[in-house]
């Protein structure tokens, strides 16, 4: 067994897959279907062992032995004005991460964090501030959605990859919760119903494509030149923008899944409109979309966000070449919950 918790050792059985679930009752000696019985307990949200009355007490017993289940406790809970919510969630080892709840016409969404903090350091974001501490296991992602829909009574039916860290940095774990939040006798959320947001680290999206997942992937591009991704995105040194744009087309030809590109439009930095013709240069033989994000504004940050009139020149440029575009509402940004505002927090932050 690979997941351990903070403390003696125990097994993470809330982050075990089937197999591995099914290889840890097999340890100790019980038939195969109580594996299913134990697998159905943790993948609905079961908060105790003691709680599975329809397991013997010898096996509750060992279990309570060898493994622990996972819940996170919520330090604070922020309303915007538009409904968004966000929520401080304190981890087992005393660490944070956020993650935000929003509301549409279709459903709830949930914007869950990957990492507590974050290695990229992209300049328009909060979450890389004092950089990675560690990744999150699949079992406190998985908390992240059942609990916030618990904590706000609105069932979660779209989860999004977007907060605090870069999914693809977390690869196994993520691979992990993907796998887990899909199973019917848990949350039951279907992969085309997943999004993940990755500024593509090297290798990331070439092993994704191998699982030919149903998920949609969304990229953050945010420059379509090699020197202005550069300044705002350090990890753009290691590939660049062309080969990145490959990779991309590359996970789309193999999964059959359009891509998604995020471009966030600071002031004077990346909204020309030379800067929109080149990135619809590079895009429009795609059917690709891109999501247009006007900054939010980040503590520290020297960026500015866009003038609405740039916006509307740079949407033009890019609907006249047949690049299909939208601009992403703002959200929770009263309340420091929009794009790139996610941070880690102390404890102590979330109780006054």
């Amino acid at each position: 067994m690979s997941n351990k918790d903070f403390d003696g050792g125990l097994i993470d059985i809330a982050s075990l897959n089937r197999n591995e679930m099914a290889a840890l009752i097999g340890e100790f000696g019980e038939p195969r279907f109580r594996a299913g019985q134990v697998w159905r307990w943790v993948a609905g949200g079961a908060k105790s062992f003691g709680d599975m009355q329809n397991l013997p007490k010898a096996l509750r017993e060992k279990l309570t032995e060898r493994a622990f289940l996972y819940t996170s406790k919520l330090l604070q809970r922020q309303t915007s004005a538009d409904g968004t919510e966000k929520l401080l969630w304190e981890l087992i080892d005393g660490e944070t991460v956020e993650c935000v709840v929003m509301s549409y016409k279709h459903g709830n969404t949930v914007c869950i964090s990957t990492q507590v903090g974050c290695r990229m350091g992209c300049a328009f974001c909060a979450s890389t501030v004092g950089g990675l501490v560690r990744n999150l296991t699949a079992a406190e992602m998985v908390s992240e959605v059942r609990m916030s829909g618990e904590a706000t009574g609105k069932p979660i039916s779209n989860v999004v990859l977007m907060g605090i860290g870069e999914p693809l940095d977390n690869f196994e774990n993520v691979l992990r919760f993907l796998e887990i939040i899909d199973d019917v006798d848990g949350l039951n959320i279907g992969m085309r119903h997943i999004s993940l947001s990755t500024c593509g680290i090297p290798g990331g999206i070439e092993k994704l494509a191998e699982r030919d997942l149903q998920i949609t992937l969304s990229v953050s591009l945010h420059a379509p030149d090699d020197a202005t991704r550069t300044r705002l995105m350090p990890v753009n040194k290691s590939m660049g923008v062309r080969p990145l744009i490959k990779q991309c087309e590359e996970y789309r030809k193999k999964t059959g899944r359009r891509m998604s590109y995020e471009y966030l439009l600071a002031d004077g930095v990346n909204d020309s409109d030379a800067q929109a013709a080149e990135l619809a240069s590079l895009l429009w033989r795609s059917d690709a979309h891109v999501n247009l994000i006007p900054l939010n504004l980040v503590d520290g940050a020297p960026l500015k966000p866009s003038v609405p009139e740039r916006v509307k020149s740079f949407v033009k440029i890019l609907e006249s070449r047949g690049v299909n575009v939208t601009v992403r509402r703002r959200m929770g940004d009263d309340i420091d919950a929009a794009c790139g505002q996610l941070r880690r927090r102390k404890s102590s932050d979330g109780r006054g």
